[in-house]
């Protein structure tokens, strides 16, 4: 396997590196599919939250409209500037806003809610004339302004999921096309080294032991030469081939 050092994690191949990379794999993978898990599940809200905007700005644009036409009306009825009336009668804010946070697969959301503080202090207001116009047009503002803290509620939460969508995605991308595949090839290129060693060992243990049994094949033949009768090989050849007796002298 051909693979520069650049596709794989540089390590040196052992029993004990394999295994370590084995491990990372296993984290590797399961990371992965939790990052998979936990992207599938902000998209869902993402989709979730995105469908509301749209919902909530048709219905923002209704009430806006709907309210114009009450300020309108109250404007006619009243025939006086309503402004200077309604900045008379407002010393503090009813209609307050506070936050909050829930939590989605790990990221933290900011939520938005209105609550009202303090009594109404537009109750005296119109009793001269117009006082059933200003508590519709009291009521389409303060609609109005349930739906805008709801919009900007479900903006910030739409930018914030759409930001942790991007890392989260890209972070699985990662792992998928490069984390996972360099541990892959690492995996790979240790195998192939052990592999190699166990053929090289396996090749170096076979000719020590052709050498060993040559060497006792010698040891054996030369102690089967030194048992027989006569002492030396040399001897007993020269004794047995000779064929001619030398001459008795008496």
């Amino acid at each position: 396997i051909n693979m520069s050092a650049r596709d794989r994690i540089n390590v040196f191949p052992s029993r004990m590196a394999l295994t370590n990379m084995k491990l990372r794999l296993k984290g590797a993978q399961k990371g992965h599919s939790l990052l998979k898990k936990k992207a599938d599940a902000l998209t869902l809200r993402f989709r979730a939250i995105l469908k509301k905007i749209i919902e909530t700005k048709m219905l923002m644009g209704e009430v806006m409209k709907m309210a114009g036409i009450a300020l309108a009306e109250t404007k006619f009825t009243m025939g006086a500037d309503i402004h200077n009336l309604v900045h008379h009668h407002i010393d503090k804010a009813r209609v307050k806003v506070r936050s909050k946070k829930d939590n989605v697969a790990g990221v933290t959301l900011p939520i938005f809610e209105h609550f009202l503080d303090g009594s109404d202090t537009f109750d005296m207001l119109g009793l001269a004339r117009g006082g059933q116009n200003v508590t519709k047009i009291k009521d389409q503002y303060l609609k109005a302004i349930e739906l805008l803290v709801e919009l900007a509620s479900l903006q910030t939460s739409f930018v914030t999921l759409d930001e942790v969508i991007k890392i989260t995605n890209r972070r699985v991308n990662a792992i998928e096309h490069v984390i996972i595949p360099q541990i892959e090839r690492t995996i790979a290129f240790i195998t192939t080294e052990l592999d190699e060693r166990e053929r090289e060992e396996f090749y170096r243990l076979k000719k020590i032991q052709e050498k060993k049994k040559a060497a006792r094949a010698r040891k054996e033949a030369d102690a089967a030469v030194r048992n027989l009768p006569g002492g030396s090989r040399g001897e007993a050849n020269s004794l047995l081939a000779s064929n001619v007796d030398e001459d008795v002298l008496f």
